[in-house]
């Protein structure tokens, strides 16, 4: 078992640890529950990855800005995996730009030097990049969530009437789309850098790896996916419910929280990562 699993803490949690969540959450937990629920199991604070991914949007926007050569998406790391191990060729055109959990990662190191950082995932491929990651302690999948609010006898839908959960700081609502296909293009202000027909939106490694074997020229940058649908069709995201359905909820999702009154110290701003830098060593620099 990883030494960064569910396995290896003991809940309820003892001591200072926040959770990033990833914002796919959407399609198997309730909001605001999901807050709730994980602070019932012992967490501090409680994030979302929404902002993580605004800031490594700004990182994609000026590289592409400044340069014409092809750029593949590192946000996956199912992708990025697939790619090291099939198609080494490809490998120095992954962008050395952090995904959104690594990125938020940091983020938290900086905001909460003395926590622990747990990571709800969508996928395993999240846990193996985390395991590689200094930011990020401990994971925990959404299948595995389920089991612990099971255990611990804590339901979603009865939260207290006389309390407001939010999450605790860096709300981005934009970004709420980032895990569906095509997130990243949508959400990075692309369209005047990069036009649709020089953008390949890919979801499911099979056509990913289709087009790596018979690239077109005129394409310059691969926003791409392992799972089809984006992070929405994660292996441990409901299957219970189509791709469609599931997209649905992250849309109503976003449109939501556009109405949600967010106090301003709670908001996603820009100065809040100041000093940090969103990216890897990984191909070119």
């Amino acid at each position: 078992m990883s030494k960064k699993s569910v396995g290896n803490l003991n809940f309820p949690l003892r001591g200072k640890y926040v959770a990033m969540v990833a914002p796919s959450f959407v399609v198997d937990f309730s909001y605001p529950g999901i807050i709730y629920s994980l602070k019932k199991l012992g967490f501090d604070k409680v994030v979302e990855l929404t902002f993580g991914a605004k800031m490594i949007n700004r990182d994609y926007h000026k590289k592409l800005c400044t340069s014409r050569e092809l750029l593949i998406s590192s946000a996956c790391p199912g992708v990025v995996q697939t790619i090291k191990e099939k198609f080494p060729e490809y490998e120095p055109f992954i962008a050395n730009i952090d995904s959104p959990m690594v990125a938020m990662g940091k983020v938290c190191r900086k905001t909460y030097p003395k926590h622990k950082i747990v990571f709800i995932s969508p996928c395993h491929f999240k846990k193996t990049e985390a395991e590689n990651s200094k930011y990020v302690d401990y994971t925990i999948d959404y299948l595995e969530l389920k089991e612990l609010f099971r255990k611990m006898k804590i339901n979603l839908d009865k939260m207290p009437k006389d309390r407001k959960f939010q999450f605790d700081k860096f709300y981005n609502d934009y970004t709420k789309i980032f895990p569906l296909s095509g997130g990243l293009y949508k959400t990075a202000h692309l369209k005047k850098v990069v036009g649709k027909k020089e953008t390949l939106i890919a979801d499911g490694i099979s056509d990913v790896i289709k087009f790596l074997e018979k690239p077109k020229k005129k394409i310059r940058f691969l926003d791409v996916t392992f799972c089809r649908g984006g992070c929405i069709g994660g292996p441990c995201v409901s299957n219970e419910l189509s791709l469609k359905k599931r997209k649905k909820k992250i849309i109503r999702y976003l449109k939501d929280s556009r109405y949600e009154d967010i106090p301003e110290s709670k908001k996603g701003l820009v100065d809040k990562a100041k000093g940090l830098v969103f990216r890897k060593i990984l191909g070119r620099k």
